[in-house]
């Protein structure tokens, strides 16, 4: 579980010892954070299982042989060193920060740091800070040298226990989430450093999607052996591992997991990376329309070229000038969704307006949601309706009669031409 500073960092602020609106952490001495504790123990079945237990703990900055700044948690005590995690925190004050501190096993490799002061019995944690909006998640792992060598798995900790660390080792990235559209140039962040320089780092890319995961790039620097692409090598060499993606299509989506080792420590950040694609909306009628009564119109609302698949078309209507909530027609019918080559996908929502009189200046609004929308597009038209032309009338009714009249006058001399005929033939 991982708490967001909340009164504790009204406390800091109170005792002077906040950010005063500073944009980095360099300045700041103390952080609430939670430590999630871990027990194991072997259960009836014979297996050994763990269990976590959240305890109030504070990341404090200073030097060995300071006093806990509260006394009444248990304090991880972060001196200096060559690795200072509060110069990658930027952009934001410690209000809007989670800190969490774990315990890091090294999976049973039993070494020396090669950082000054390390110990090869040296117990470890791992500090995370995240961003509330996404800005960033750093890993910072934490070297603590006991007074005494324990057989033991994991060292005891007391509730107020204050425990003098360094900072070993740091892995970040500043893009923990990424959502893009297509055909988009996209480079994801992954960052480190390391106490001591000659550090035997290898660094991977790999890609899980659908179940599966693959590889995309790995670089060892004690064989400097190189697979995949997408990396600098020279940028490595720096702290740079970030991966630099061919241009975004639907196959891009997955999680994008950078993993950097610097034995015994290993750590990783996991990035998902997803495709949105806005949606074009368009409407078969202008932004106004004449019909005239007893006339029908088909209106279509065309929504093309978005991703993922999910959209809601709807088709509402309204008096001019109401106040009240539109009303969702019912008539609506939808086309199958089109798969287009480029991988988006699009929909077409229409129906029959066969309007009454009483609807002459009714608007009409076709509203689409889409998870790539902040807000849903509205394309509207306003309705008018109006009677036959009565001049028209007069004048086709005038026009048949003259019609029937010259049709008579026709009709009448043949009718008589043939009766005399007849007449003539009796006789």
């Amino acid at each position: 579980m991982i708490v967001v500073f909340g009164g504790l960092f009204l406390a800091v602020l109170a005792s002077g010892i906040g950010l005063c609106g500073s944009q980095s952490l360099q300045n700041v001495q103390w952080l609430p954070c939670q430590f999630v504790d871990e027990s194991t123990h072997i259960n009836a079945e014979g297996h050994k299982e763990t269990q976590y237990h959240n305890r109030n703990g504070a990341l404090q900055f200073g030097f060995s042989g300071d006093s806990p700044i509260n006394p009444d948690v248990v304090t991880f005590l972060v001196i200096t060193s060559k690795v200072d995690m509060r110069r990658y925190v930027e952009g934001s004050g410690g209000d809007m920060l989670q800190c969490e501190i774990r315990r890091y096993s090294t999976g049973g490799i039993v070494m020396r740091w090669p950082g000054l002061g390390a110990q090869e019995h040296d117990s470890w944690f791992t500090c995370t800070l995240k961003h509330t909006e996404g800005l960033f998640v750093i890993t910072t792992f934490l070297r603590y040298t006991p007074a005494q060598k324990s057989n033991q798995e994991w060292i005891q900790i007391a509730d107020r226990e204050l425990l003098t660390t360094s900072a070993a080792m740091v892995v970040l990235t500043r893009t923990p989430k990424v959502v893009v559209g297509f055909m988009k140039d996209q480079t994801l962040h992954c960052q480190f450093a390391v106490d001591h320089k000659q550090a035997n780092v290898t660094v991977e890319w790999r890609l899980q999607r659908r179940g599966e995961r693959t590889k995309l790039f790995s670089y060892t620097s004690r064989t400097g052996k190189t697979e995949g692409s997408g990396v600098s090598v020279k940028a490595i060499g720096a702290g740079n591992a970030s991966l630099k993606l061919p241009p975004t299509s639907h196959t891009s989506e997955g999680t994008y997991i950078c993993s950097v080792l610097i034995p015994p420590l290993y750590g990783s950040h996991d990035i998902p990376l997803s495709i949105q694609q806005a949606p074009r909306v368009s409407v078969n009628v202008g932004s106004a329309l004449s019909l005239t009564l007893g006339k029908d119109q088909k209106v279509i609302c065309d929504t093309e070229g978005y991703y993922p698949l999910d959209v809601n078309i709807e088709w509402l209507r309204e008096p001019a000038g109401s106040s009240f909530l539109p009303e969702i027609l019912k008539n609506v019918l939808y086309s199958s969704h089109r798969h287009n080559k480029d991988g988006t996908y699009s929909l077409s929502a229409f129906f029959m307006l066969q309007p009454g009189l009483e609807e002459s200046g009714y608007k009409y609004t076709c509203r689409v949601h889409h998870q790539a929308l902040l807000t849903p597009i509205r394309k509207s038209f306003t309705l008018t309706v109006s009677e036959p032309d009565s001049v028209l009338w007069y004048v086709f009714s005038f026009g048949f009669i003259l019609l029937m009249i010259g049709l008579l006058a026709w009709l009448v001399p043949q009718y008589m031409a043939a009766k005399k005929r007849s007449s003539s033939k009796a006789f």
